[in-house]
Formats: C-alpha cells, sequence, structure tokens
C-alpha cells in the first residue's frame, strides 16, 4: 500500500486549466482516467486525509505510484479525451464499482423508432450505441445539452413522449428548440433518425464532415431563396463552432498523425507526443532531455526522429508528422521514414486549422512538463545539497556556498546599460535580496569592453557598501547597541528596524555571466577594495565553462552535474532579471517628454507640472506666469520651461543642460531595489535570517 504523499504533486504545480488525469500503479499501469473542468482543486482533493475518502477513493489513492495529467482548451476536448483513454487503458477502477451502480454513459437506442439519447447505466444492451464510459453523469449531460442545439434528438423518457403524443403538445425542450419533437409529428422517423446519425459522426470525431455538409446545405437553401432555413442552417454551423471551440482533441478528417512539439530553454527542453489514430487521441508521451549543445528547435526534431523512430517499421510510423520547426534536412528525414514504413511519410509544420490547434495543445502540454520538471528538481533538498557540495569540490572552496551572489549587464549597444544581482541561499532564490543598478560608466562607453568595465563598477558599488558597513560595524555588530559583554545586535542588523541592512552581508560566492575577462574586472574590483574572503567564478554562456581568477583554463563540469544546473539557473535568473530592468527603463526613455530636458526641473516638477495642467500639450500652451504659479516652480524655471517647449529642444533624459548633472533618481547610479528589498523580511525572526 503506497502512502499518497509520496507522490503527491508539488503545491502550485498543478494547473488550473481543463484537462484529463492519469492514476498509475507501481508497475506503470493506468488504473484510473478522470477529467475536470480545473484540474487543481480536482487533484487536490485526492491528496486530503484518506479518513475523509470514499473507500473506493481510498484504494485507489493507495494502490496508485504516481498521477499525471494532460491540459486540453475546452471541456468538450477534456470530454473527448477521458473517452478515447478509457477505451485505450480500460482502467479497473474506472468500470468495476464497490455498490450496485455501473460506469454511465452516453447511450443512443438505436433499436428505437425514435432513438433517444441518455445517460445510462448498467449492461449493455443490443441495438444500443453506446460513447464511454465516463467518469461523472453531470459531465454527459452538460455536454448533451450543449449539442442539442445543433443536433435536437429525442431525449424524454417513453412515457413522456407517449404523452405528449396524446395531448398534441411536445415538452419544453421542443418549444425552445433543443428537440425537433417527433412526438407530435414535427419531424418524421426518418428525419429524425438522420438528426441521430449526425450526432452519433459528431461523437465519433466527424465534426467536419458535418460542417461541410451543413454549409453547403445552407448555400443551396440561400440559392434556392428558402432564406429562413438558410439562417437556420446559419445558426446551426455556428452554434456547433462554438460547442466545440476549434477543439484540438478530435480532429475531423480522420488523421493518423504523430503530433511533436518542444518546450525549451538553454539548458534542457521538454518533449510531449500525442499519438492521433482515426482523429482521435490514442496515446501520449513526453521526456525532458539535457540541452548537451546549442541546439535549434529544428536539430531536436530531427534527433527526435532518430531516436523514436529508428527500431519502428511498418505501421508503427504514421502517415503524417507535424513538428513545430522542419529539420536542417528535412528531405532527407522524411526519404528515411518513408523506408522504415514502406509507404509515403509527410513531414511538416501545421499552419492553420486543427492540426495547427492540436499543435498548440501539445506545445502547452510540454511547457506544462518543464516548468513541473524544473519544480521537483529545484525543490529537492538532496539535489540542492549536492549541487552546493559539487561546487565546493569543483571550485576548492573551504565551505559550501550557501550565499551566492549573481552579476550580469544589459544594454542595447550604447544606450540604458543597467546591470543586476541577485542571491540564492541554500540553492533557492531569495528574491527579497535582488537588487538593480543603473551603470554611470567611468570613462568606457558600452561596447568591446563595456560589458568589463560595467561589471567592474557594479561589483566595486556592492562591496564598497560591504566595506563600509563592516567599517561601521568594526565586523562584529552595531556599537551603538553593544552592551559591556559585546554586541548584543547581530552584524548587519538595523538596531531601529531589526531588519538585515542593505548588501550587509557577504556572500561565499559571487558568480559573474561572462568568461575570463570578466572574471578579471571582478576579481580587480575586489582586490582594490582589500575583499578577500569571497570566491569568484564566471559562467561562460557559450560551452557553460567555469572560469576562475587568474586561470589560463576554465573548469569542465559534467553537463549532468547538479553543481552546473545550479550555476546556470543562478545566471538566466540574473539575465532575466537584468533584461527586465532594461526594458522598463528603455521604455522609459522611449516615451519621454520634452520637459525630461528642461534645465532646473526635476522629477517632482515635472510631476507637480503635469499633475497641475493635466497634460503637455497644456503646459506649452500656458505662459510663464501661469508655469511659476505652481507651486515649486519659480520664475526663472517657469521662464525656461516656456522657453525650452517653444524651441523643442532638450538634453538627454534626467540631464541638466547648464550643468551637465544627472537629475533623474533611477540614473543617479545609486543601487535600487526591485520593490520588495525595502519590505520586512518574512523570513527573519529574532534579528537573524532563517
Amino acid at each position: 500500500m503506497a502512502d499518497p504523499a509520496s507522490y503527491r504533486p508539488a503545491p502550485g504545480s498543478i494547473p488550473e486549466q481543463p484537462g484529463v488525469y492519469r492514476f498509475r500503479d507501481e508497475r506503470g499501469r493506468v488504473i484510473y482516467v478522470g477529467k475536470a473542468r480545473s484540474l487543481r482543486p480536482r487533484l487536490s482533493s485526492y491528496f486530503q486525509d484518506l479518513a475523509n475518502l470514499h473507500a473506493r477513493t481510498q484504494s485507489m489513492v493507495t494502490t496508485a505510484a504516481s498521477v499525471e495529467w494532460t491540459v486540453v482548451s475546452t471541456e468538450v476536448e477534456a470530454l473527448q479525451l477521458e473517452y478515447s483513454w478509457i477505451k485505450e487503458y480500460d482502467p479497473r477502477f474506472n468500470i468495476r464499482y464497490r455498490d450496485d451502480k455501473s460506469y454511465p454513459s452516453l447511450a443512443v437506442t438505436l433499436n428505437e423508432e425514435y432513438p433517444r439519447l441518455q445517460v445510462m447505466r448498467g449492461p449493455k444492451k443490443k441495438g444500443v450505441r453506446y460513447f464511454g464510459p465516463y467518469s461523472h453523469a453531470w459531465a454527459i449531460r452538460e455536454t448533451l445539452d450543449l449539442l442539442l442545439r445543433v443536433f435536437p434528438a429525442r431525449t424524454c423518457s417513453a412515457g413522456v413522449f407517449k404523452r405528449a403524443g396524446q395531448v398534441g403538445r411536445p415538452c419544453l425542450l421542443g418549444y425552445i428548440g433543443k428537440c425537433s419533437a417527433p412526438c407530435v409529428g414535427r419531424v418524421s422517423a426518418e428525419e429524425h433518425r438522420r438528426i441521430v446519425d449526425d450526432f452519433c459522426d459528431f461523437m465519433a470525431g466527424q465534426t467536419a464532415t458535418y460542417l461541410r455538409r451543413l454549409e453547403k446545405e445552407m448555400q443551396v437553401a440561400a440559392a434556392n431563396q428558402e432564406y429562413e432555413r438558410a439562417a437556420r442552417l446559419r445558426d446551426d454551423v455556428k452554434a456547433l463552432e462554438r460547442a466545440i471551440e476549434k477543439q484540438s482533441v478530435v480532429l475531423g478528417d480522420g488523421t493518423d498523425a504523430d503530433v511533436v512539439a518542444f518546450a525549451e530553454d538553454p539548458l534542457e527542453a521538454a518533449v510531449q507526443v500525442f499519438y492521433v489514430r482515426g482523429g482521435r487521441v490514442r496515446g501520449q508521451r513526453g521526456w525532458v532531455v539535457e540541452k548537451v549543445e546549442d541546439l535549434t528547435t529544428g536539430d531536436l526534431v530531427e534527433h527526435f526522429l532518430q531516436q523514436v523512430y529508428g527500431g519502428e517499421s511498418g505501421d508503427a510510423v504514421p502517415r503524417e508528422v507535424l513538428v513545430p520547426a522542419m529539420p536542417p534536412d528535412a528531405e532527407a528525414v522524411t526519404d528515411w521514414l518513408t523506408g522504415l514504413r514502406g509507404r509515403p511519410v509527410s513531414l511538416r509544420v501545421p499552419q492553420r486549422g486543427d492540426k495547427r490547434a492540436l499543435m498548440e495543445t501539445v506545445a502547452r502540454n510540454a511547457g506544462q512538463s518543464l516548468a513541473l520538471h524544473k519544480t521537483r528538481r529545484g525543490s529537492d533538498l538532496t539535489a540542492r545539497s549536492l549541487a552546493l557540495q559539487e561546487i565546493q569540490d569543483a571550485l576548492g572552496l573551504d565551505e559550501a556556498p550557501l550565499r551566492i551572489e549573481c552579476f550580469d549587464v544589459s544594454h542595447l549597444q550604447e544606450s540604458e546599460v543597467v546591470a543586476s544581482m541577485v542571491v540564492f541561499e541554500d540553492g533557492l532564490a531569495r528574491k527579497s535580496e535582488y537588487r538593480r543598478f543603473v551603470v554611470k560608466g567611468q570613462g568606457d562607453r558600452p561596447g568591446a569592453g563595456g560589458d568589463v568595465a560595467a561589471i567592474h563598477e557594479v561589483v566595486s558599488r556592492r562591496f564598497r557598501r560591504l566595506v563600509d558597513e563592516r567599517s561601521r560595524t568594526g565586523d562584529l555588530g552595531d556599537p551603538a547597541a553593544a552592551g559591556p559583554d559585546g554586541p548584543e545586535v547581530p552584524a548587519g542588523i538595523d538596531p531601529q528596524t531589526g531588519r538585515p541592512r542593505k548588501f550587509a552581508y557577504a556572500p561565499n560566492l559571487v558568480v559573474v555571466d561572462g568568461g575570463a575577462p570578466q572574471v578579471a574586472a571582478a576579481q580587480r574590483a575586489l582586490d582594490e577594495l582589500g575583499v578577500d574572503d569571497v570566491a569568484l567564478c564566471g559562467l561562460a554562456k557559450r560551452l557553460e565553462e567555469v572560469w576562475l581568477p587568474g586561470e589560463a583554463y576554465p573548469v569542465v563540469m559534467p553537463r549532468t552535474s547538479e553543481g552546473l544546473y545550479l550555476l546556470q539557473r543562478v545566471r538566466d535568473e540574473a539575465h532575466r532579471f537584468a533584461i527586465t530592468h532594461h526594458r522598463g527603463r528603455r521604455s522609459r526613455s522611449m516615451t519621454a517628454s520634452a520637459l525630461d530636458g528642461v534645465p532646473g526641473l526635476g522629477q517632482s516638477r515635472r510631476k507637480a507640472l503635469l499633475k497641475h495642467f493635466g497634460s503637455l500639450k497644456r503646459v506649452r500652451a500656458a505662459s510663464a506666469d501661469e508655469i511659476a504659479a505652481v507651486p515649486g516652480v519659480g520664475p526663472r524655471t517657469a521662464a525656461a520651461v516656456v522657453a525650452a517647449l517653444a524651441s523643442g529642444d532638450g538634453a538627454p533624459s534626467g540631464v541638466d543642460m547648464a550643468t551637465g548633472e544627472i537629475l533623474d533618481d533611477m540614473a543617479t547610479g545609486e543601487i535600487l531595489d526591485d520593490g520588495v528589498a525595502d519590505r520586512p523580511d518574512r523570513r527573519t525572526t529574532g534579528g537573524t535570517p532563517a
């Protein structure tokens, strides 16, 4: 008996979209298939206290060893996919009830003169066509109610049908258009059976055929000037399109294909394959692979096709393979697949229609698979401990790097040079400690050597704060709070607020994004400040090489190393944070107003002017006296505003034209917080960080 907590998904890893889920036992066999409008609450309900679960549900969750899910776009897709998988896997917990009830199915009584659509339980009867079984009767009823507008077939019982015929008045469904009312002779038995046959074809997946037929009938009716019938057919087409909502789980043309999609980052790639046979998704498979080199999506496709179909032959190779990008040598790959199958194979990228929609569904599942993989790997305490130990061994550190700080620079050619600093403690991101920098420059303009100069400046500014803090507190604690027996407040803690001071803690390891030049610049900054108790390394993107100061050759860590994976995560997070900051500043600089270049007009006065007049157009139309009436704006500044707006001249954003001094607070070069650093650290207790 398994403990459900041993395979419970991590909190937040389950999506909230509709989908289908499967429970597997320790041998990998599917024992239960279900669908949900929202996967997160449904799956979470299985992992509550066992005492609160039904006895049969307890048996299922303790028999299972894993759970997996597939995200779809609509509930109709989820219903169709659940039906396909129940037929495919025949899960024992889906069809073997402990009580006297059987599993519900959608039944069509073709053995009657006027077939009826209904939810049916119990043993199957001859002459009745079944779709299912399904998990919940309410799901069948909701879908049936959605489709009755297009397929107004009979759903009433024999008694209601007979009574309506006797009184000559149909039931409510007949009046609202959800029943063709054969009970009162509105349609003949032949016409009603055609409606039922169309419904069965739709449930079997032949949606495109039916849509084309309706559209053709609509055009014929319009050509014959039967406009009311044409309008009714038009409404049926629209209603059916809304019902299926461009569903991608069941294709309308009986396609036999494998649909492949990727979700990738610089480190890993998740692959998802949907096996479509007869227009239905008959299976699904996924992998998460390490990217051992810099590969394009086309390269990944080629490697995937080689590994998956290399040992296959005959019908195991589908007629059509849908991929997100063509491999570099697409013609050769296609010929190779054709040779394996013995018949022509089509390899292509879907551009539109149902196949494109199905590709998007597969891609969403690939993205979810990659996110779940990262969540599991990042939250694994054993993996994090191993990563820190591997970094310590590879870099020759005296102790494990429990606090890692990483710096990255971002700029667009020579504009808006910014940098980021991210912090990882115990292998986890600590976002309250993230910092952003605006690089002032020290003679070097961003360019060939700009990144090196920027790294030197940013590392100098960060550790100058640390040196100042150590000088003020004697590297022990706050002297103002010291008692006769020594300091009472730990080093780096503000005695007034009890919160950690910014940059008060020294990292065990500093990582810079780059190779030997960037590492040398950072080491020079540390040497200039006399900081000799902080380890330093750089991570180059090209070959993921780890560079140490003064070394002619890099340290090459194994691609499967947890330590390298952690360094890559830290580097990528610093890059993301820097890019986000740079884009924000670039957007502000592009939308800067003409007031930004007025001498003597700082940020506060610019805001006051715009708030007072309401827009730049009104400021431009105001006189010097009207501008001077704004609190904080004197006659000289008002005259400068009028002159600047009249001439259209202006200095760069935040620069005083008279003195050349920087006015914009965001460009002062001071260390900027990301909006959370000034908040109380929720992980700080008793003045000591947790």
